[in-house]
């Protein structure tokens, strides 16, 4: 008996003998298999003084409010890829640098620049829905690391990524925002499976990644300079401004043509500036009183609402904005105003104070008029409750239509030729795209951007002009998702209001300054008879009370979503032609039918897909 239990004991100290070495390989391989996949950083670290030539990085950004990391890249068309260089001001155990389709940590495509106390790697990776990273296959190592590099101003990666990879876990780049996260690593980790984003220091940055590889036009030797720019301003130290100022021009300014603009930024003040904006006011308006203070003032001048009309537009990581060679913005002379409003967006979430900012805008402009003024037009839905959206929507879509008539009314016989644009929703918005019809069939997009975000609006310059003739139908479609709002949202001026708009920048000069839609309002009424009649309500107020209200007084459910999504697709609609006087255009323009469209653009396949990506003359990035 004492045999068998020594026996047993034997046995029982052997099992765990050989349980505890089983499960120290398994330690052993599961810290080995992250690094194995990923690539050691040291035998890419090159001295600066490295016979290598830098890669040219003509984009940058700053991506943390303290502008410790900057992202800097370079476009190949040619062979689909993006050449990135991130600079880590002060490198401690490791950075996240990801894409996820809005900023969120989950679900993102990552790379990852981390080491384990012993060694640095660097290697693609993702997130799940909780935050939790995991590193991607030896197969799946879709960022190439090319150089690491020790300067005095911080550590350099330069890597690269194809613009669309064959992981479905990867991000695909394409035309439009792109939000980039990132995050500090502030120790150690064995394994990169012990990272969850959740638990450290991350943020959000967005910018345009794909961005027209033709060259910048050169600048006429007689160009003029005007800054318009912030006064000295102190920075409130609250996570978000937007402060306006009202300048002058100077007194009789005769007209000349704006060639290009850029931005000014106070040194220091990088990564606080996110947004800035200069409007023309009202000619109609003669005199715009001195203003310097917050745009949402409550006594701020009531005048200031008249300035309007966009002229110029910069956010964070955008470059030189240049007209065409025969084309300009037109400022100053008969007609115009003297009064320009300065808006700039302060984003300040590290609450920083006392700190001066004379950011704005620099204007380059000649009296040698070219031989087309420029102009803008707004395309989309008018601003009025009239269209709305159903509450807890994934997803929803509104469309806004410049019509055949309208454009056959208002173009001149060639047309005109769209060359920038600035897409415009509110809080709501997560996609919009304008597109170009001609005889009912899709014939290309005008803009699209299917990862739009309120907080990063800029003038974008399309890639390929796009001519406009009479006769031409533009549809500008809207994307929402109201899935965290328990009430209907419907058009308007308020944040939480929503817009459709596609200011379209386009040369030559026309009267047309407004071409937008809405449903028509007697549908919409039979729409609400219908509804309230549906859902037992024989006691309605139809046409008593405002549309908001009539809205808001629906129980909304599935089916009373659906329909009123199939009364914005089929029903009669209003057409605003509107001339610069804010006047319509003669005809009629009301009870219009939805235009045709019988064949519709497919979506750009990337190579991964079997199919040639979007192609272009190549800017090639050389190492």
């Amino acid at each position: 008996m004492r045999i068998f239990n020594k026996n047993l004991r034997l046995q029982d100290i052997t099992i765990m003998y050989f349980t505890a070495l089983a499960t120290l390989m398994v330690i052993l391989v599961s810290s080995y298999q992250s690094p194995s996949a990923a690539v050691e950083v040291s035998s890419f670290i090159s001295n600066p003084s490295s016979p290598l030539p830098p890669l040219p990085m003509p984009f940058r950004v700053p991506l943390d409010p303290r502008g410790e990391l900057q992202l800097a890249w370079n476009i190949s068309y040619a062979n689909q890829e993006v050449y990135m260089e991130l600079r880590i001001a002060n490198l401690r155990h490791g950075v996240v640098l990801g894409m996820s389709d809005r900023g969120e940590l989950t679900n993102a495509d990552l790379v990852v620049l981390w080491d384990s106390g012993t060694t640095s790697y660097f290697g693609d990776a993702w997130s799940d829905s909780e935050g939790r990273v995991s590193s991607d296959s030896q197969d799946n190592q879709d960022y190439e690391l090319i150089r690491a590099t020790n300067k005095p101003d911080g550590f350099y990666l330069l890597f690269k990524r194809p613009f669309s990879t064959c992981d479905p876990r990867d991000y695909v780049i394409e035309e439009g925002t792109v939000h980039i996260i990132y995050g500090f690593l502030d120790q150690p980790l064995a394994s990169l499976e012990q990272l969850n984003l959740s638990r450290i220091h991350t943020g959000v940055q967005r910018v345009l990644m794909l961005r027209p590889d033709t060259p910048s036009p050169t600048l006429p030797p007689d160009v003029q300079l005007l800054d318009v720019v912030a006064p000295n301003v102190i920075i409130p130290n609250q996570e978000t401004t937007y402060w306006c100022f009202i300048q002058k021009l100077p007194e009789n300014m005769p007209k000349n043509h704006i060639v290009m603009y850029e931005s000014v930024i106070t040194p220091g003040n990088e990564a606080i500036v996110h947004h800035i904006e200069v409007f023309e006011c009202s000619p109609e308006v003669r005199n715009v009183p001195e203003y310097s203070g917050s745009c949402d003032d409550k006594m701020k001048p009531g005048k200031l609402d008249s300035c309007r009309h966009v002229l110029a537009a910069w956010a964070m990581g955008a470059e030189a904005f240049y007209y065409p060679p025969h084309a300009g913005m037109p400022m100053g002379g008969t007609g115009s105003s003297r009064f320009l409003r300065l808006e700039v967006h302060y984003h300040n979430p590290l609450l920083i104070s006392g700190r001066h900012d004379s950011s704005g805008i620099r204007l380059h402009y000649t009296p040698n008029l070219r031989r087309y003024d420029a102009g803008i037009m707004e395309l989309g839905l008018v601003y009025t409750p009239i269209m709305a959206i159903p509450p807890k929507q994934h997803t929803f879509y509104l469309n806004g239509y410049c019509s055949s008539k309208c454009t056959q009314t208002a173009l001149p016989p060639g047309g005109i030729y769209i060359f920038a644009s600035q897409l415009h929703t509110h809080l709501a918005g997560r996609g919009v795209k304008t597109v170009l019809v001609r005889g009912g069939k899709e014939l290309e997009v005008v803009q699209e951007d299917q990862h739009f975000s309120t907080h990063y609006q800029t003038i974008r310059v399309l890639r390929k002009m796009v001519n406009v003739l009479p006769g031409d139908v533009l549809i500008t479609k809207c994307t929402y998702n109201t899935e965290d709002r328990t009430k209907p949202t419907v058009g308007g001026f308020s944040i939480t209001d929503e817009m459709c708009v596609n200011y379209v920048h386009y040369y030559p000069r026309t009267q047309l300054e407004l071409c937008k839609s809405h449903v028509d309002p007697g549908y919409l009424q039979k729409y609400f008879s219908f509804i309230n009649r549906f859902q037992g309500n024989d006691q309605c107020v139809c046409g008593e009370v405002n549309v908001t209200e009539q809205y808001s007084q629906l129980q909304w459910d599935p089916f009373t979503g659906e329909v009123l999504d199939s009364l914005y697709n089929t029903a009669p609609y209003s057409m605003h032609c509107n001339q610069s006087t804010a006047s319509l255009f003669p005809g009629e323009w009301d009870k219009q039918p939805v235009p045709e469209v019988t064949t519709v653009l497919e979506k750009p396949h990337y190579p991964c897909e079997g199919r040639a990506g979007p192609t272009s003359r190549p800017v090639e990035p050389t190492v």
